[in-house]
């Protein structure tokens, strides 16, 4: 395999309307996608369509959604036919998060959470991987986080459904595998998105210093550009060195109650 062409291919990319969405939309337009912009801000990203146009000369088309409705992944694959259009590539990137103890957790934020973060995830992921795999050319990326290598105290939902996506992508590495389709799962780091302004704390970031989006996204691409392209990627240096530290010199207990000491109250 060689680097990924993206000339004459369609790519979904849902929360596209700013953070990480909007700049894979930026890198990929910059590569000659073709592109679907989906998230609940329809004129952010009419804003966003209208500047890869220009700069780009690419087809970028706007999708209004809510995607903690029931079956998102067939009401887009039901949508891109009736619009004539075939999508090679996919970008899972909507989620959120919440803070805090658990217990003390919204039942209804926590049920979205549930929606967007793995639901969303996994069923557009299924609406879409056979066509993706019969085009055999195109990527699917779904955005896990550094939050699925270990469990977080105080985003304890958010960090299981960053497990799951890391787990079920990893998966379909290994079932597409001889397809053409490249699949991976993004794990970045805290990034300096809108991501905190959501989750309400900066907290939640634990003292680390934030990531570019467009470091993050660049990760991803040239990851999946290798000639063998790995089922995840971790993106920043220092992030893939903790995660190895807590894979192989810290125990279970220890790497819990570290990272419950870097999202206390004062920390």
């Amino acid at each position: 395999m060689t680097a990924v062409d993206y000339h004459g291919q369609t790519t979904l990319i849902t929360g596209a309307s700013a953070g990480l969405g909007a700049e894979f939309a930026r890198q990929l337009a910059a590569r000659g996608s073709d592109l679907v912009l989906v998230a609940r801000r329809k004129e952010r990203l009419e804003k966003l369509a209208a500047e890869l146009r220009a700069e780009h000369h690419v087809r970028a088309h706007v999708v209004e959604m809510d995607l903690t409705t029931d079956n998102p992944g067939q009401e887009l694959a039901t949508l891109m036919e009736r619009r004539g259009l075939h999508i090679t590539s996919v970008v899972n990137n909507a989620g959120f998060a919440t803070f805090g103890p658990f217990h003390q957790a919204d039942p209804d934020r926590l049920r979205r959470e549930i929606a967007v973060d793995v639901t969303a995830v996994a069923d557009v992921s299924r609406a879409f991987i056979a066509q993706l795999r019969t085009a055999g050319r195109g990527v699917l990326v779904n955005v896990a986080s550094m939050a699925a290598y270990q469990p977080n105290p105080r985003m304890a939902l958010y960090g299981a459904t960053k497990a799951f996506v890391l787990s079920l992508t990893e998966a379909l590495w290994e079932e597409s595998r001889g397809t053409g389709l490249r699949v991976l799962a993004l794990s970045p780091g805290a990034t300096r998105t809108e991501f905190f302004e959501v989750v309400g704390t900066t907290r939640a970031a634990g003292g680390a210093t934030l990531a570019s989006p467009s470091d993050v996204v660049h990760t991803a691409l040239a990851a999946l550009d290798r000639r063998n392209p790995p089922p995840s990627v971790i993106a920043g240096r220092m992030n893939r060195v903790a995660a190895l530290v807590g894979r192989r010199l810290a125990t279970r207990r220890q790497i819990i109650r570290a990272v419950g000491r870097l999202t206390a109250e004062g920390a």
